[in-house]
């Protein structure tokens, strides 16, 4: 086994940055334990839901330690190259700062909804990446059409530019935007679709978010237990392919 933790994530793109969400979850397992919730910070009047802001430092604590582990957070980590060529834009790093710029939804007062009107910086609900074509069920990360993928990622994607940020210099892979090879000893944060796990693996939790979190717990613990995880990690991608992955991102556990 390579990883000494194993976390998975559910996402909400829901109202504010600082607004504790019950679509926020976390769910860690062990090597050698099942996956448990993960209790959000407790503020002044108990303990409450999770924020967006508080799951942000949460991963940056957790990757920045001593211990090797693996992340599965439930949005899209990036866009599809139809929307990069109409920017252009040539790397993910470049796309991050891109889109914090025009997306800044980690303010505190800054909803998805909101920033959508106007916005210059969007694409089509029929623009897919090449992992979501690869992937049945999968909506396009600019598919708004009800609550999903599409305010998760939008919400979601600055975080990863401040974690991005945060960690430089750190034992972190941010996979596979730093290529399809993990180094030994790295942790890794990776994109997840729930879906492709809750049914062999979600047994019975409160909602269907705790599921979602635990199911992707449980299956990264499982793969490594096993000497399967590693396989995930590199899809059977041509090399033109991987080229265009490693700017439009990957679902672990895709192919």
């Amino acid at each position: 086994m390579r990883f000494k933790r194993y976390v998975g994530i559910d996402y909400s793109g829901a109202q504010y940055a600082t607004t504790p969400l019950d679509g926020l979850q976390i769910y860690e397992a062990q090597p050698d334990g099942e996956p448990g919730r993960v209790a959000p910070p407790v503020g002044s009047r108990g303990v409450k839901h999770w924020t967006r802001r508080e799951v942000a430092e949460h991963v940056r604590q957790t990757l920045a330690g001593s211990d090797s582990v693996v992340i599965g957070m439930d949005h899209g980590f990036s866009f599809p190259l139809a929307y990069m060529k109409r920017y252009g834009i040539t790397t993910w790093d470049q796309f991050l700062c891109d889109f914090r710029k025009h997306w800044p939804t980690d303010d505190s007062f800054r909803r998805v909804a909101e920033l959508r009107e106007d916005n210059e910086r969007t694409g089509e609900n029929k623009e897919f990446r090449l992992c979501e074509q690869w992937t049945s069920g999968a909506k396009s990360v600019f598919d708004f059409r009800g609550p999903g993928v599409a305010h998760s990622t939008h919400a979601g994607l600055p975080w990863l530019y401040g974690l991005r940020r945060d960690l430089k210099g750190k034992s972190v892979h941010f996979w596979p935007f730093d290529g399809f090879c993990v180094p030994d000893g790295a942790s890794v944060l990776a994109e997840v679709y729930p879906a492709l796990f809750w049914r062999r693996h979600g047994g019975a939790r409160e909602n269907e978010h705790e599921r979602d979190a635990w199911s992707v717990a449980k299956w990264l613990r499982e793969m490594d237990r096993s000497d399967r995880l590693g396989r995930y990690f590199k899809p059977p991608l041509t090399r033109d392919e991987q080229t265009q992955a490693q700017l439009e991102g990957w679902i672990l556990g895709v192919g």
